[in-house]
């Protein structure tokens, strides 16, 4: 069966959008392909920063025949009718069609129309251009001096050349020559802009992608990042150094080059004087270079690794040069942020009353920049005030937070009110991803306490599932402040998520402040915090996420929840109790006799059978029921004791000698007596059983 090999070639692609643009164009063409009626046994993409390829193997040559029975009008019907059915059909003659019958509805004509399938280059000529001008770039350009025209080519850079070969892997292949714009289809391509500008005929995937390789283009993107990613780490090795990984720098780079040399440049050993975060943010963000350290160490050395895209006659030593040139230039700005930021502002007099509301000390950098924050009165949301009265707020609830975590009440405070003040430093005003890790250097500069200059970088964690907790009392304090005032403050302006769009993050607050209460085990009852009814759901949504993830059964997390829940801690430690309660013998063995229980009571109840207020032992006739009525007594008051001790597999435990009553009570007593006093006196009976087990979990929510 035939290939096919696409590659659309253009000025370079920003990297960003390389990977999503194959997978779009891979998702395009097979898509309409088998719309068409053809099929195929595999496809892979490929890109480069000047090309988007498919290798789409075992495509068939044409697509299916397709047999279509239209229906027409009776044998009987008028002239007219028959004319229009022969025109819809493509019929010349009612000779052409067939006459069916029907015994209800009579005979009538029906046309077999037969719509032979149609060549694969035919199909693939006709749909291609609609990809290609239909693409889904983010922001298109026009280019040339077609663009001028009405409805020109839009390609995200200009598109320069179109490949489309069909054939057999071990015959010739033909071209398909669809036009697009002033392109048209062909076999040539073009290797690397400088070392191989000139034009290649290729025939087939393999011969396209050794002759590439040839004209010094690698087109596998994950071959070009392993490349990079050894030879760095060879060349860093070399030099006593490690490379520092970042995957998301190593997938940005292999999307500039299309045949990747590895360097090695250097910058004065002063600039190490820079905290490591600044160092490397400025050389990735401006020349796109790794960094490197001595093994073992967590401080950077002066040595960077950067990936150019030709092989240079003279070894590489002019591009090292002037990338050091740039990196020299970048970090003396970042040294002067650095030295500034622990420096006085110009304007104390100004901040005075700020300082006073928070309690600040302006003889201090980090102070004079949350007084600044303050003054500005710069916008956290329009609706939710200024970052001012956010901390002011934050400041009030991590005061409450703090009798709940016993983190020192002093110390929380000066972490909350410096929290946000590296907001206003120019190192993080540079690099915003800074925000946090900045405040807690400049707050171990002036003296702040270990555990307030920790807090500072931790409030913001966890961001994420895999993302560690702040360290201790005061950052968790804080931290929960934080995440707690955001959820609260947009629930209160009606801001919530929406289907896929969060564009607040509120699930990830949530699910921190879920994870810091159970990991921390932190016995917060939020309803002392949350008012809103429906954040309270939310918070009990991201919990069973959160137990989900962990393992847990969403029937057993269903049963234990109730909608005014509020100690999550405790409803984890409850499905943690039940899980292994009711995998055990005892556990299965009671969960059938109460849930045989609970269902019949809530049948009666719902047909209106009458159930006594009370169970009245005057009543109690059977030894079945007058011991069961024992024994739900006795274990319905130490699964309390249990219960009020917060040991849930305790009260598990005393409610699991139920089991031998329960079984008893349903071989020997008939719930539904003739006597209407009996009758309701043992559904009160089972009534108990409901409540008692109840007092831990709903077992008629859990399955099995």
């Amino acid at each position: 069966m035939p290939d096919l090999l696409l590659e659309l070639r253009s000025e370079e692609i920003p990297a960003r959008m390389q990977r999503k643009a194959a997978g779009d164009l891979k998702k395009l063409l097979t898509d309409a392909l088998v719309e068409a009626g053809l099929t195929y046994e595999g496809a892979r993409e490929y890109w480069t920063p000047r090309r988007l390829t498919l290798d789409i193997r075992g495509l068939n040559t044409r697509s299916a025949d397709v047999r279509e029975d239209r229906k027409g009008p009776r044998t009987d019907a008028n002239e007219k009718a028959i004319e229009g059915f022969l025109r819809g059909a493509g019929l010349t003659s009612i000779d052409q069609a067939h006459v069916h019958s029907d015994p209800k509805k009579g005979d009538f004509y029906v046309a077999h129309i037969v719509k032979p399938g149609r060549p694969a280059e035919e199909i693939i000529a006709e749909v291609m251009p609609g990809i290609i001008r239909n693409f889904p770039w983010g922001n298109p350009m026009r280019s040339g001096a077609a663009s001028a025209k009405p409805g020109s080519l839009r390609w995200v850079r200009p598109l320069q050349s179109i490949v489309c070969l069909f054939g057999p892997e071990h015959e010739e292949t033909q071209v398909i020559p669809f036009t697009v714009g002033d392109i048209t289809a062909s076999n040539i391509t073009y290797g690397h802009r400088f070392h191989a500008p000139e034009a290649i005929t290729v025939r087939r995937f393999a011969d396209y992608i050794e002759k590439l390789e040839k004209a010094k283009v690698i087109l596998d993107a994950e071959r070009r990042k392993q490349i990079i990613a050894a030879d760095a780490a060879n060349i860093a090795f070399a030099s006593g150094l490690e490379l520092v990984e970042d995957e998301a720098l190593l997938e940005e780079v292999s999307g500039l080059v299309e045949w990747p040399q590895v360097l090695m440049g250097s910058f004065e050993e002063d600039y190490l004087a820079i905290p490591s975060e600044i160092i490397r943010l400025t050389i990735k963000t401006n020349q796109k270079c790794f960094v490197t350290r001595r093994p073992g160490e967590e401080t950077l050395s002066n040595k960077f690794i950067l990936v150019a895209n030709i092989e240079a006659k003279d070894g590489g030593k002019e591009i090292i040069h002037g990338n050091g040139k740039v990196v020299r230039a970048r970090l003396s700005d970042a040294k002067h942020f650095w030295t500034r930021d622990q420096g006085n502002l110009p304007d104390l007099e100004t901040l005075e009353a700020s300082a006073a509301k928070f309690d600040l000390d302006l003889k201090k950098p980090l102070d004079q920049r949350m007084a600044k924050l303050d003054a500005l009165n710069v916008t956290f949301h329009a609706k939710l005030g200024s970052q001012g009265e956010r901390v002011q707020r934050i400041r009030t609830l991590a005061a409450e937070l703090a009798k709940v975590t016993g983190a020192d009440a002093a110390l929380v405070d000066r972490a909350v009110v410096l929290a946000k003040a590296d907001l206003r430093t120019e190192a993080v005003g540079e690099f915003p991803e800074l925000q946090g890790i900045m405040g807690r250097k400049y707050a171990v500069l002036q003296g702040e306490d270990a555990s307030v200059a920790a807090a500072i970088e931790d409030h913001w964690k966890p961001q994420g599932p895999s993302d560690r907790l702040p360290a201790d009392a005061v950052g968790l304090t804080v931290a929960l402040a934080d995440k707690l005032d955001t959820l609260i403050g947009f629930w209160a302006i009606d801001e919530k998520p929406t289907g896929s769009k969060d564009p607040y993050a509120l699930r990830r607050a949530a699910l921190g402040v879920v994870r810091v209460l159970l990991e921390r085990k932190v016995r917060l009852p939020l309803s002392t915090v949350v008012k809103d009814g429906d954040l309270l759901s939310f918070f009990h949504d991201r919990l069973k996420v959160y137990l989900r993830d962990l393992g847990a059964r969403h029937d057993l997390i269903d049963a234990v929840l109730t909608p005014d829940a509020d100690d999550l801690l405790m409803v984890a430690r409850r499905v943690e109790a039940l899980t292994a309660f009711v995998t055990s013998e005892e556990g299965l063995n009671l969960l059938a006799g109460t849930k045989r229980a609970t269902q019949l009571l809530a049948a009666e109840e719902k047909k209106g059978t009458q159930v006594a207020a009370k169970v009245d032992p005057a009543l109690l006739k059977l030894d079945a029921e007058k011991a069961l009525f024992a024994a739900v007594t006795q274990a319905s008051t130490e699964a309390s004791a249990a219960i009020a001790g917060e040991d849930f597999r305790s009260a598990m435990e005393a409610l699991s000698k139920l089991r031998g009553p329960v079984d008893q009570f349903f071989a020997d007593v008939l719930v539904n007596d003739e006597d209407p006093a009996i009758r309701a006196n043992r559904l009160a009976l089972l009534g108990l059983i409901r409540a008692a087990t109840g007092t831990v979990a709903d077992f008629s929510k859990i399955s099995g």
